[in-house]
């Protein structure tokens, strides 16, 4: 926002991209920063070439759209869950996104970069913090976040985690099996 306040609209890991402007013949926008959450490796391929192999390969040209879609779903799902669900809902569903992402159950993240991503104040993470604590799904220290009981998390979560999982294994093929155990029990 122009005052300076922010809000994660979307979040990129490992079978995502970024700069879908590129291909779509337009440009980034002068609005949108992109935040590096955590390290890792990343692949990086100019514009030029990329239009030229999106107007040439169908097959990535599919794959390109079905990650636009993908995004599309996940900026207007978090958009509804930023405005709908309450915090400790909207906390466990960021925590198993990242951690979805990443890989890991240790989330190297401040309670200050969570409030920030969720556009909320740090106090009201540090309360769902403790409250995550209490139910043995998270524990944590400074700087570090470690999700102790996944399923237990998933039951936490608003719908829209589940929601966006579905839809981004539908378009970009199911996730590895270690993110399976994140599937809420039926």
């Amino acid at each position: 926002m122009g005052d300076g306040r922010t809000v994660e609209a979307g979040a990129i890991g490992r079978r995502e991209v970024v700069g879908i402007n590129a291909f779509m013949g337009g440009r980034e926008t002068t609005r949108t920063e992109y935040i590096v959450q955590l390290p890792g490796e990343a692949m990086k391929i100019a514009a030029d070439p990329l239009m030229t192999e999106f107007n040439r390969n169908s097959e990535m040209r599919d794959l390109m759209l079905k990650y636009t879609q993908a995004l599309i779903a996940q900026v207007s799902q978090n958009a509804a869950c930023n405005r709908l669900d309450d915090m400790d809902e909207r906390c466990a569903r960021w925590l198993l996104e990242v951690r979805d992402r990443i890989e890991s159950d240790r989330l190297p993240l401040t309670q200050e970069f969570i409030a920030e991503m969720l556009g909320v104040r740090r106090a009201g993470v540090t309360e769902t913090a403790l409250r995550l604590k209490e139910k043995g799904v998270i524990e944590y220290s400074r700087g570090h976040i470690e999700i102790t009981d996944v399923q237990g998390l998933a039951v936490l979560s608003c719908e829209c985690y589940m929601l966006l999982k579905e839809e981004y294994d539908r378009l970009l093929g199911i996730t590895p099996v270690a993110d399976q155990a994140s599937r809420r029990p039926s």
